[in-house]
């Protein structure tokens, strides 16, 4: 039996259980063609709130734009994991990461590849959380609360609309499609 990927957020008995009810991995129709599929790159952040309703975002040492806590879905690790994750490693802190609000494709730009980008719901920090906050030097320079619209000229213009996707799927107490940042059904 398969150890369960160490990225898993669910009960780790119940998991090995459906593994194992899955039965053996399904063989290759053709040989090989299973290293042909195409893989998709996957990002998760957090639309974390402070009370006040303001977004926190972070400021990355790595890329002029402000960013939502999150980051890169490893391998066999689940976005719910991989969120809650990135969070601890940037903020020092273990948010209250819950509900899924987006996904959102985002279409090749440049050397990235397409992916699918998840933003789930980081809850609200109070004082004494966010006085706890103890940045990631090597990731994230500093964070600050704003609102959309104090933030959305200092992010790529489709993270400006995935975030406002998720921020009103929050209110609406919905989960949304998106594509490019763009609502889809």
């Amino acid at each position: 039996m398969t150890d369960h990927p160490a990225g898993h957020c669910g009960d780790e008995a119940v998991f090995a259980r459906d593994l194992r009810d899955e039965g053996g991995p399904e063989a290759e129709f053709n040989p090989g063609i299973a290293a042909r599929f195409p893989r998709k790159n996957a990002a998760a952040g957090a639309l974390v709130r402070d009370e006040h309703g303001r977004i926190l975002f972070v400021c990355p040492t790595y890329k002029p734009f402000l960013e939502i806590p999150g980051g890169l879905v490893e391998d066999d690790e689940s976005p719910l994991a991989a969120c809650r994750r990135e969070v601890r490693e940037e903020l020092g802190i273990d948010a209250p990461v819950g509900r899924l609000l987006v996904v959102d494709w985002l279409p090749t730009h440049g050397v990235w590849r397409d992916s699918l980008q998840f933003i789930f719901d980081g809850g609200v920090l109070s004082r004494e959380q966010i006085g706890a906050i103890r940045l990631a030097a090597d990731e994230v320079s500093r964070f600050e609360f704003l609102g959309l619209e104090a933030a959305r000229s200092r992010l790529r213009p489709s993270k400006a609309r995935r975030v406002a996707l998720a921020h009103q799927a929050f209110l609406d107490g919905e989960t949304v499609y998106g594509e490019f940042g763009r609502r889809l059904g």
